[in-house]
């Protein structure tokens, strides 16, 4: 790396989609051309107070999912700004899917949207992001 120059790796230790990471979350990720999604169940490992997730995991996935759809559409960037707002408490073993759209492109930044939701399609979080495409 030099300069300002940024070179986006992947050596598969990713915390949220890497296979190789032991502590990962290893998710798979299904692109259908516009939108991108995962689906999660959380386990203990991942509460904060008793039997409820981490607010940090949840966002974590809200940025992930961003970042994939620039990638799947063929532009890498990487976060610059997320507005999170976590909405109702998630359970641990809860199921939940969480997906992403662009809502606005430009010459440099990606204007994203990232929501997660319950089966019973209740929203637990959702976040508006800034990309900086690289």
């Amino acid at each position: 790396m030099s300069g300002n120059t940024i070179r986006l790796i992947d050596d598969n230790y990713c915390f949220v989609c890497g296979k190789r990471n032991p502590i990962g979350l290893r998710l798979d990720f299904a692109f259908d051309g516009r939108t991108i999604r995962t689906e999660f169940i959380p386990g203990k490992e991942h509460q904060g107070y008793f039997n409820i997730v981490h607010g940090g995991i949840i966002s974590t996935l809200l940025d992930e999912v961003m970042v994939k759809l620039a990638i799947a559409l063929g532009m890498p960037a990487v976060t610059a700004q997320m507005d999170i707002r976590l909405r109702k408490p998630l359970n641990v073993g809860q199921k939940i899917t969480v997906e992403a759209e662009i809502l606005k492109e430009g010459r440099k930044l990606l204007e994203s949207y990232a929501k997660a939701v319950t089966e019973d399609n209740i929203l637990i979080a959702d976040a508006k992001g800034k990309l900086v495409k690289i």
